[in-house]
């Protein structure tokens, strides 16, 4: 090994990684208050609550969710040390513990001003991307609040379309068709999952250049879900047909989302004689509540009724080659930042995204401070 040290593998200005993703209830007395969380400021009674949470329930009282990410916190400790990048990972959720504003807390006690942040979301929208933004401008008031440094957050660029990011999900629908019956498995129909949204929310995602007719969310799965189904065609040599379908709608009736549902979509499979399907959940990271409960649960019990054969592929989770790419990510933007050139990993037509959201991207109804994009506070300052 060379003793000149090379510049493009080095994480500067960056001196942590923040993991940050959603959260999730650890046992049963957690789930009620949990899902207070998540609903804060909304004044819905707690006998609603319960109701909601019964899915919850039925795992014991326990989202996944958490012990999937300590994998992934796992996975990146162990690629960054195994590619000898000096960067220390954290892990903090915005509903449950570790929370992010403890989380945070710890990273500048420990000495951290300048962090890189990875949230387990791929695409651009406002649940997804901004409500994370906000999160963190919070945590960071309450730090100057207590009287603590404030570090400079970034956010790494969304990356559903990311080689590290697909190709596992590739490798997981070959798997999934390889489960079903050897006499509908050519057949199989692919119906690519992801959160339902109010259209009004994805139509408003993404920058204002890419607002309209879907806006980024919609755009950027669609780039995901058809190169997967590429790949596959590639892979067996056959032609899958595929539909971008959604799940885990939450909002009230009268208010228009993203559809078709993935039940509703299995019945218009199966009336129009698909012999199979594969649930492929591109929307999501990890196999976590929506994954196990809207899927694996609701829609599997939805086919079994039709009688159409299913199966379901795996999320990326923490796949060594996602861990990778997010290495790689984190190299980019660290070149990025301190002003070395650097190739972009991309694949599709939309190409790498932003790296800073622009002002006015994924618009909250209720325009709250945000870090880590454009219309954050500049270097040095508390959020605004």
């Amino acid at each position: 090994m060379s003793d000149v040290f090379d510049p493009s593998l080095s994480p500067a200005p960056y001196d942590a990684l923040l993991l940050l993703s959603f959260g999730g209830p650890e046992a049963p007395d957690d789930v009620v208050p949990f899902l207070e969380n998540v609903t804060r400021g909304r004044g819905i009674p707690k006998e609603r609550l319960k109701e909601v949470g019964q899915h919850y329930f039925l795992f014991g009282g326990v989202s996944p969710i958490n012990d999937q990410n300590r994998a992934l916190l796992h996975a990146l400790r162990k690629d960054f040390a195994d590619h000898a990048l000096e960067l220390p990972v954290y892990w903090g959720n915005r509903n449950w513990a570790p929370y992010l504003t403890d989380t945070l807390r710890e990273l500048v006690r420990d000495g951290h001003r300048r962090v890189l942040t990875l949230v387990t979301s791929a695409y651009a929208s406002y649940s997804g991307c901004r409500q994370y933004r906000e999160n963190l401008a919070e945590s960071l008031a309450a730090l100057q609040a207590e009287g603590l440094p404030v570090p400079r957050v970034d956010k790494l660029r969304h990356y559903f379309n990311h080689p590290g990011f697909l190709e596992p999900m590739v490798d997981g629908v070959l798997a999934a068709l390889a489960e079903l019956p050897a006499d509908v498995r050519g057949g199989a129909h692919l119906a690519f999952t992801t959160h339902s949204i109010p259209t009004a929310a994805a139509d408003a995602s993404g920058p204002v250049e890419d607002h309209g007719d879907g806006g980024a969310y919609l755009a950027q799965h669609l780039e995901a879900a058809g190169l997967i189904a590429a790949a596959v065609r590639e892979r067996t040599g056959r032609e899958h047909p595929w539909r971008l379908v959604y799940q885990s709608r939450s909002g009230a009736p009268h208010i228009p989302w993203l559809e078709p549902d993935i039940c509703d979509h299995l019945e218009e499979l199966h009336d129009a004689g698909a012999p199979a399907a594969v649930m492929v959940p591109v929307g999501f990271v990890s196999d976590h509540m929506e994954v196990k409960y809207d899927l694996d649960t609701e829609a599997a019990a939805k086919a079994a009724e039709l009688g159409l054969p299913v199966s379901r592929s795996a999320t990326v989770g923490a796949d060594p080659r996602f861990a990778a790419a997010v290495r790689e990510l984190v190299l980019e933007r660290a070149a990025t930042e301190s002003g070395r050139p650097v190739e972009r990993c991309a694949l599709g037509r939309l190409g790498p995204s932003h790296d800073l959201c622009p002002v006015g991207c994924c618009p909250a109804r209720t325009p709250k401070p945000a870090a880590a994009g454009a219309d954050g506070p500049r270097p040095g300052e508390a959020p605004r």
